[in-house]
């Protein structure tokens, strides 16, 4: 096994939430919904990624396969999957001969990771209240 984490096996969530789900809003679903949690994110390999771009303005391919420790074709697959959800923009261009491709999220890559950070904090605090509530 080479060390890398390879999460890219799995087959992908269908993209972007579902029809009849709405988006989490900050500060909470109502206590009669549940979180939304964005299918083409949750997939943790593309979570990861998504985390990854969120701290700069655009990163190198190469860059970011190391950083989220995967490999060359699980980054192109997962890429493409949020490109085509349009949380993700890929450039290509050359350094001197050798061609390059840039990865950055796109404002509604960004908007969408938040959400669904919320959402995923949403169902820790319905834990956190049904364990309290439990106990009491």
């Amino acid at each position: 096994m080479s060390g890398k984490a390879d999460l890219g096996n799995a087959p992908p969530p269908d993209v972007g939430p579902a029809r009849d789900e709405r988006p989490a809003q900050s500060g909470g679903a109502a206590p009669d919904e549940a979180p939304v949690l964005d299918g083409a994110i949750h997939h943790p390999t593309r979570l990861t990624l998504v985390a990854f771009l969120s701290a700069c303005d655009e990163a190198e391919f190469a860059a970011v396969r190391d950083g989220c420790r995967i490999s060359d074709s699980v980054l192109s697959k997962n890429a493409s999957a949020l490109e085509a959800a349009g949380y993700l923009h890929v450039r290509k261009g050359h350094v001197g001969k050798r061609p390059r491709t840039w990865l950055s999220l796109t404002p509604t890559g960004r908007r969408a990771l938040v959400r669904h950070l919320a959402a995923l904090q949403d169902l820790v605090d319905a834990a956190r209240g049904a364990a309290g509530s439990a106990g009491a």
